[in-house]
């Protein structure tokens, strides 16, 4: 079992960047596979990236956002550069322990997930 805190959201202005971290307790988290996810009232759950054995981003966030890791840290970021007002979501963490067989862009797929870090993007 893993718990998971993001931090790093906040209110910017579009075109600002931010970076979100997520900070993974125990000293297994090399072994996990991490996705970021945000979320508005009302809408599904919507996958932003991943890095593990299958490491990519979403195409609205291709060229803008980029995810990364340090193991000795426990921590996954995302990078988020040029962003928009439609960015503007709740950011979630979420890990995997085991083998994702199926879709890694599914929110069903993860069975960690952190509280979640506000993003507002203004105009």
């Amino acid at each position: 079992q893993v718990q998971l805190v993001e931090s790093g959201g906040g209110l910017v202005q579009a075109g600002d960047s931010l970076r979100l971290s997520c900070v993974a307790s125990g000293d297994t988290f090399r072994r996990y596979t991490l996705a970021w996810f945000r979320q508005n009232p009302g809408k599904e759950r919507e996958f932003v990236g991943v890095i593990g054995k299958s490491t990519g981003v979403a195409n609205f966030a291709k060229g803008r956002f980029t995810i990364s890791r340090d193991n000795a840290k426990a921590t996954v970021y995302l990078q988020m550069n040029s962003l928009k007002p439609e960015d503007t979501a709740v950011y979630y963490c979420a890990a995997s322990s085991t083998v994702i067989t199926s879709s890694t862009t599914s929110s069903t797929a993860y069975a960690y997930w952190g509280q979640g870090t506000q993003v507002t993007v203004s105009s």
